[in-house]
């Protein structure tokens, strides 16, 4: 669904668990960036970080990818960073992309967890990075909570409550005239011909969460395993950062 203006298809928008796909090399820009008619790799944005993996050649060659990114902030266009000395593949070549799956899923469950932490901390989310052992949100948070193991507790309730994980796609239009969905205050919401992407969190008719995301996400809130609550640090006068790991 969607990949703006540019020429790369954005697979993992509809499936964040294809973690091979074959396509076709429509682009090797100056700094040696590879650019894909399609791909199941994510970009570096809304504080999840490119995936890395590699790109195997028809031949079998591999090249490792160790970022992806938007080139200068084109959101409708994806380069794959290969690691320096790596093969540079012709234009026209086909080749299959391999997310580097461990990594990636690791993103995903994260993710979710942290979209259901702004449904715990119901506050305006100021900023928020997203990793593979921690992931963290900026609360608009003038006080530090009372008790963040009751924090801890309501989210953990939420994930073992098995809620589906969805996408869909509402118009730019609708979005104005819902502003009050957008959580992120320092995050444009990932947009492409008009439509905006949502991310929906909830079971039969009960939606839990609903927001604005262009990244990768589980089906289910199961699948995220528990968490637990680390720092709650103060991030200038009426902001504070709240980190989340793995309780693994």
């Amino acid at each position: 669904m969607g990949n703006g203006s540019g020429r790369t298809e954005f697979l993992f928008r509809s499936d964040s668990y294809l973690n091979a796909v074959s396509a076709k090399v429509v682009e090797i820009n100056g700094l040696g960036g590879i650019v894909l008619d399609r791909t199941n790799f994510y970009a570096t944005s809304g504080g999840q970080p490119g995936d890395t993996g590699f790109l195997e050649m028809a031949d079998g060659e591999k090249i490792e990818i160790a970022t992806t990114i938007h080139p200068d902030g084109e959101k409708a266009e994806i380069v794959h960073v290969p690691l320096e000395g790596q093969f540079v593949p012709n234009v026209g070549d086909d080749i299959t992309c391999h997310v580097d799956w461990e990594n990636r899923y690791k993103l995903m469950r994260m993710h979710t967890a942290l979209h259901l932490l702004s449904v715990v901390i119901p506050l305006p989310v100021t900023g928020g990075a997203i990793g593979a052992v921690k992931g963290r949100l900026d609360f608009q948070m003038e006080e530090p909570p009372v008790d963040k193991e009751a924090l801890a507790d309501q989210l953990n309730t939420l994930i073992e409550r098995e809620l589906d994980v969805s996408e869909e796609w509402i118009t730019e239009a609708e979005l104005d005239a819902n502003p009050d969905l957008v959580k992120t205050m320092s995050v444009k919401p990932p947009s492409g011909q008009g439509k905006i992407r949502m991310i929906r969190i909830g079971k039969n008719d009960e939606t839990i969460d609903w927001q604005p995301c262009g990244g990768t996400h589980v089906a289910n809130t199961r699948e995220i395993g528990k968490i637990r609550f680390g720092k709650v640090e103060k991030k200038g006068k009426i902001n504070r950062r709240v980190a989340i790991h793995f309780d693994e």
